[in-house]
């Protein structure tokens, strides 16, 4: 029996770490799915799936096409598609202006490594979110 397919490696990361490619996004289909990191995916979250980089990675996203650039979190694994280097939330992808070519050119830099347990205000962009933790 044929082996599973080895999952891509994890890039050196640090301070210059950046990588180039195509981006694209998802949305109503996967809204309200839980995602690899175990949150429930929202599309009006600033949020990215990446195959490789730690759940609570935050990056900059630069758009080539018009020099838009956003900040996401990452919370889910993929694109599994053939040349394409990270998945956007609807909002993200939004905010960089590729909702009607559905991908672009982009840039990712790490902002920070930090991995977070729970989505904040800062990474969702919600203020409920922040009501919702359970301080017991």
């Amino acid at each position: 029996m044929p082996s599973a397919p080895a999952a891509p490696a994890a890039p050196p990361l640090g301070p210059d770490w950046s990588e180039v490619g195509v981006a694209s996004w998802y949305g109503p289909p996967f809204h309200g799915r839980t995602t690899a990191s175990g949150e429930v995916y929202d599309m009006e979250a600033m949020t990215a799936a990446h195959q490789t980089l730690p759940f609570g990675t935050v990056l900059s996203v630069w758009n080539f096409d018009n020099g838009l650039t956003t900040t996401v979190r990452v919370n889910d694994r993929g694109p599994f598609v053939r040349n394409r280097i990270v998945d956007l939330s609807r909002r993200a992808a939004r905010e960089l202006d590729m909702i009607r070519p559905g991908t672009a050119q982009v840039r990712l830099s790490i902002l920070s490594l930090r991995v977070a347990a729970k989505p904040t205000e800062a990474t969702t962009g919600r203020t409920d979110q922040a009501r919702q933790d359970d301080p017991r």
